[in-house]
């Protein structure tokens, strides 16, 4: 079974948090060819509230291996969590499954749940009933370094 460690990352809860705001430019950037800058924003963005909408839902967790590259997430990777998504089906979790936490997509299908990599390197790992499965949280955000 190919499950990934993680490392637990500070409390989100931050007093300064209004400080955080920075200007928004609504106008796409263009990724092929260049159009002319608009000269203007249209407002602003609070990184802080647009991440971490919920602080005392919210989690920071360090992704750790490669089973979820087709999902955009990789080695070190830091992921927002949200504890307080109701409807995990079809989204990426943190999960725990008998003691091991592991980040996947968790799925239905036909005969049960199961947890699927974003690595065709990996198995999707079935959940039966009999198995101790918790889920943590969903991932809201990823953030990595280019």
């Amino acid at each position: 079974m190919n499950l990934l460690s993680f490392t637990f990352v500070l409390p989100v809860h931050s007093p300064i948090a209004d400080q955080y705001q920075r200007p928004l430019f609504e106008s796409m950037v263009s990724a092929g060819f260049p159009s002319p800058a608009q000269d203007y924003y249209d407002g602003y963005l609070n990184l802080h509230h647009y991440l971490i909408p919920d602080p005392n839902n919210v989690f920071f967790v360090r992704a750790n291996g490669d089973s979820m590259t087709g999902a955009g997430i990789f080695d070190q990777d830091l992921l927002i969590v949200d504890r307080s998504k109701k409807k995990p089906n079809g989204k990426v979790v943190i999960a725990s499954l008998n003691g091991e936490f592991t980040l996947k997509r968790l799925v239905q299908t036909r005969e049960c749940f199961e947890l699927q990599p974003e690595n065709p390197d990996y198995d999707s790992i079935p959940i039966s009933v009999d198995d101790d499965f918790q889920i943590w949280g969903v991932v809201r955000h990823v953030i990595h370094k280019l």
